[in-house]
């Protein structure tokens, strides 16, 4: 027992010190298991003999992993992806898995050997994809879109991979694996319902076991998951679901069928219930645990010895796979029309081998279908491709996307046929909203943006933009800026946008500009460059959840108008104090921490009046809504905030020595 303890002790150390590195690297979590068992294993040698037995307990996360594969595959999202998920996918997948057994025939494999070596290498890396899409916000490009169908459909097509590999069997592993097993045990017999059954008595028991699973998922599932629920006990459903997936997984290997086949079904089956988002929050853990621990016994089991002796072939197979499959990625971005940078990133993204390939090695390895000698030089194969993954991100990072976007932004102005009354330069998700409100009221606008897919995206919708500096005077001229009375100013450049605005109230001093800021030094800034009107871009969002925050924590509505009322006048008075200490100090530390200073009592000073307000009208018991009364604000003309603002002026006169700026 003691001996278990520290195994496991090792394990979760080499975890908890080795994802969070790799993960703040931007290498992912899978790599990170990977080089922990690296460490422990073959490195320093914490490890040994028990990694298999334990790899054979981990492997359970694998079938958890296709079991929360299957809830999320509900019938009407695969059917509305149903062109790029079997065209695409299924393409990869076949030509991928074709390419390579050619190629290892042509080095004198089985035709059996280099199908089963065609089909992992099919396969990609779901869990470092889609944690870098996400981590680097990909997933709803292009490029990152058609990448996860191709992802969806290899997940599927593992399942029926498991099933036909072991059809691949070769008769002298098979035999060498029978005497050795004789030999070794013979009392020692697995399990079986179907063992002795003759060829028609098996296939009724498979077929009577698979019916029974989709049967009972779409019958009994419902009223158990109920009946469980009712008694509100959070581990007692987290103990049924564990039995659902453990029960079906030992069911499928008493019937000779993959244990992740049934769970994978059952997972199908359960996805439309309502139960499914419960059942994945249970799973998730033990799945996430197990799988860790599975990658963790890879990377332990990884085989350096045969790194070194054939290191030029492994580096040769991995870099030849890696491009191979580009090729082919690349080929099918053509044949679908995928366009530009999404394009690199499609191929580039799919390069590599994938965690699922582990799991076919050790299930070949299982079923006799690959001599242990080439399996340990594959694993050492798709081990290196994902370690060279966040590579291929940084260079489509660092040298692919810029040039795309270079080449997109260097071409040609637009030719700008139209004036208006109102120009918006920028229309990203704060213009749009900006050019929507003014259209609608029959205001002309005349939209710039420097960023040819966002012009792009407009036009899509019928909104009429073009492509342009804004910062260009002859632009700006064709724009009609001479005779426009308003220019709204929301690009996402601080040093740009107050050029711009500090060029056209110079140029132009007749054209009112409203300026989007990004946050309280940005607002200082455009107001000393001219702009009429300045709006940070979140505030009065941020002011109206405060509000119905307010609302939902039972305050009055009434009350919750005053008090929102009365916080943006206080804002906006500290703000002007805040704004004219900015202008009239200099860059030294006496200025910082009299600002800083300054800042912190202004809160305090608000916080209090709000405090005070609050407390003057408890017990208030309106008890529908009713409008302010028309004194209301007159309530706010001598407030003790002019009094904190005079203080500080003084005292601002005092550090600066010179009359504070109009």
């Amino acid at each position: 027992m003691t001996g278990i303890f520290l195994q496991a002790f090792i394990y979760l150390v080499a975890a908890v010190i080795a994802v969070p590195i790799a993960k703040r690297l931007g290498l992912g979590s899978v790599l990170g298991y990977l080089i922990a068992g690296v460490v422990i294993g073959p490195v320093v040698g914490l490890v040994g003999d028990e990694t298999t037995t334990i790899q054979h307990f981990a492997e359970f996360g694998v079938v958890m992993m296709l079991f929360l594969v299957g809830l999320e595959l509900e019938p009407k999202m695969l059917w509305a992806m149903r062109n790029r998920l079997m065209g695409l996918g299924g393409l990869q997948v076949g030509l991928t898995t074709v390419a390579v057994m050619a190629i290892a025939l042509s080095f004198g494999l089985q035709w059996s050997i280099s199908l089963a070596i065609g089909l992992i290498f099919a396969l990609s890396s779901t869990a470092i994809v889609l944690q870098t899409f996400n981590e680097k916000g990909l997933t709803k490009t292009e490029g990152g879109r058609n990448a996860f169908s191709v992802l969806l459909f290899q997940d599927i097509a593992v399942i029926p991979m498991l099933a036909f590999i072991p059809l691949l069997a070769l008769p002298e592993l098979v035999a060498a694996a029978q005497t050795a097993a004789a030999n070794a045990a013979e009392h020692h017999e697995e399990m079986s319902l179907v063992a002795g059954l003759p060829g028609w008595a098996m296939g009724l028991v498979i077929t009577g076991t698979i019916a029974g699973v989709v049967v009972g998922g779409h019958f009994l599932s419902r009223p158990l998951f109920r009946f469980v629920a009712s008694s509100g006990l959070r581990e007692i459903f987290t103990a049924t679901a564990l039995m659902l997936v453990i029960g079906i997984a030992a069911l499928m290997s008493l019937v000779g069928l993959s244990p992740a086949l049934g769970t994978f079904l059952a997972g199908v089956i359960l996805a439309n219930s309502e139960f499914r988002h419960e059942l994945e929050s249970n799973i998730e853990p033990f799945k996430g645990l197990l799988l860790g621990l599975f990658f963790i016994t890879v990377g332990a089991g990884i085989n350096f010895g045969i790194l070194f002796e054939d290191f030029f072939l492994i580096i040769g197979l991995t870099i030849g796979l890696m491009v191979l499959k580009a090729l082919i990625l690349l080929l099918l971005s053509f044949i679908f029309k995928i366009k530009g940078s999404s394009r690199w990133l499609f191929a580039l993204s799919l390069a590599q081998a994938g965690e699922f390939g582990f799991v076919l090695l050790s299930f070949t390895t299982q079923n006799h279908v690959l001599p242990m000698d080439i399996a340990q030089l594959l694993s050492l194969v798709v081990a290196i491709s994902m370690f060279l993954t966040p590579g291929l991100f940084i260079l489509y990072d660092k040298v692919i996307l810029p040039r795309y976007e270079k080449a997109s932004n260097n071409r040609e102005a637009d030719e700008i046929d139209e004036q208006g009354t109102a120009i918006i330069a920028g229309v990203g998700r704060f213009g749009q909203v900006v050019n929507r409100l003014l259209t609608a009221n029959g205001v002309k606008t005349v939209v710039l943006d420097y960023e040819a897919t966002q012009v792009e995206n407009l036009r899509q919708i019928n909104i009429k933009s073009f492509f342009g500096d804004a910062t260009r005077p002859d632009l700006l001229h064709t724009a009609g800026i001479e005779e426009a009375s308003l220019l709204v100013v929301s690009m996402d450049n601080q040093e740009t946008t107050t050029e711009l605005v500090r060029y056209v109230k110079h140029t132009y001093p007749h054209v009112k500009i409203i300026a989007r800021a990004f946050d309280r030094g940005h607002s200082y800034m455009l107001r000393a460059a001219g702009a009429d009107h300045v709006e940070k871009e979140t505030f009065h969002s941020a002011i109206e959840v405060g509000a119905t925050s307010l609302r939902c924590l039972g305050v009055h509505p009434f009350l919750v108008e005053q008090q929102k009322a009365k916080y943006l006048r206080l804002e906006n008075s500290s703000s002007e104090m805040l704004y004219e200490t900015w202008m009239g100090g200099e860059e030294t530390e006496s200025y910082d921490n009299h600002y800083q200073h300054l800042f912190i009592q202004l809160e305090e000073t608000i916080r209090d009046a709000m405090d005070e307000d609050r407390m003057d009208r408890h017990g208030l018991t309106e008890r529908e809504w009713t409008p302010p009364p028309k004194d209301y604000l007159d309530d706010f003309t001598d407030h003790p905030l002019d009094k904190v603002i005079d203080d500080a002026v003084d005292d601002e006169d005092d550090i600066s020595g010179s009359e504070k700026p109009a």
